[in-house]
This record gives C-alpha cells, structure tokens and sequence, in this order.
C-alpha cells in the first residue's frame, strides 16, 4: 500500500511522514553530503515541504519508511523553477499540468532487490496519480545515476539541457511525457505494477 499525503501538515503530525524526513537527512546529507536543511538534527525538512505539497509514501503498518516521492506543483514555487532554472536551455516548463517530482527517495535499510521492488512501485502510483488527475508532464531533477535510471524506465523522457556539474556532480533537468500510452511502455520496460493508493486521513480512519 502507497499512502497519499495532500499538503504537509508539520512535524509530528504523522509518524510516516515524520520517517519519511528521517531517511531524506540519512541519505541526502548523511550519505551524499547535500548541502540542505535540517531541524533538530534529525530531519530534512526545505523550504518546498509545504501545503502545497503531495508526497507519495510507501510504509509499512508501523510506519517505517519504505520509499518516497515528493510531488511539487510547477505553477508554485518548486526546484527547478526556483532554484535550478539554468539546468533548462529555454525556459523550465510549467503550468498546472505539470507536476516536478522531487526527493525521491529510499530507504537505506532496503537490501537491492527490495529497493528495486519500492522504486517500481513508487514510479507506477505517482504515473497512476498523474493520469488520473489529467496531467500532462513531469519534471524532475537528478545528479548522473539517477538520470540513467529515469531515461531506461520505458517512458517517454526528454533532456531539458545538457547536464551541468552541481556541488561536484553531474546533474540533469529532465521532462517526461505523460500520456495513455505511458504505462504500458513502462509495462513492457518491466517497470510498471499496480499498486493501491490509499489517502493518509483514511488510514488513520482505519486505525482509529
């Protein structure tokens, strides 16, 4: 089960969002050093974590986080428009059509195939949402690993501007197509698997 979190509603509110930020400190600047925000020492939090805001989390019962996908509308304040433009050879693409993923992330306790299992499940709901919402687009940023690994997916994914050495790393803006043909391009890539979506005030309902 993938759970939808529509806006953010601050720390403490949600034990898996709350985890969700505990990995992003583990990886983001435990692990790749980034230069980024973090409250009380233990939580990567920037200045996008908002209420316009909608993250796509996979955890477990208890909470723990699994995976994570934060999705930022383009017509607000977002990274690649914001802080990134110049990745963009023209201008950064933008509306509300348009959806910018951004710190996607895993969780460092996952062994390869499971991270492999959580990043397909990840990508297939957050194509699933767009759909269904009627989007037509998604944008993304991503240092050299992670644009090879987007670009092979299946889908149609375009390069927005030659890749550029950021903090030491080569990193890339990408644009990537949505349309009714996109999960089953992801399908034959062996990316794409159906996945329930559930919204976070139901499973706390659920819990209560």
């Amino acid at each position: 089960m993938i759970q939808i979190f529509t806006g953010h509603p601050g720390l403490g509110a949600s034990v898996t969002l709350d985890n969700m930020h505990r990995d992003r400190k583990r990886i983001f600047v435990d692990l790749l050093r980034w230069a980024v925000p973090i409250v009380d020492s233990v939580f990567e939090v920037d200045q996008f974590d908002t209420l316009d805001a909608t993250y796509l989390i996979d955890a477990r019962e208890d909470g723990e986080h699994l995976g994570s996908f934060r999705l930022l509308r383009t017509d607000r304040p977002h990274l690649l428009g914001s802080i990134f433009p110049d990745l963009c050879e023209g201008p950064f693409p933008a509306g509300p059509s348009i959806l910018e993923i951004t710190r996607g992330c895993l969780s460092p306790r996952l062994r390869a195939a499971e991270r492999l299992r959580v990043r397909n499940r990840l990508i297939s709901t957050a194509v699933d949402y767009a759909l269904d919402q009627g989007l037509s687009h998604f944008t993304c940023i991503a240092d050299s690993g992670w644009l090879k690994q987007i670009a092979t997916l299946g889908w149609d994914c375009r390069p927005l501007g030659a890749p550029q050495r950021i903090a030491g790393v080569m990193t890339g803006a990408l644009q990537i197509v949505l349309s009714d043909r996109t999960v089953e391009a992801l399908r034959a890539g062996g990316t794409y698997t159906q996945v329930a979506l559930v919204h976070a005030d139901a499973v706390t309902e659920l819990a209560a």
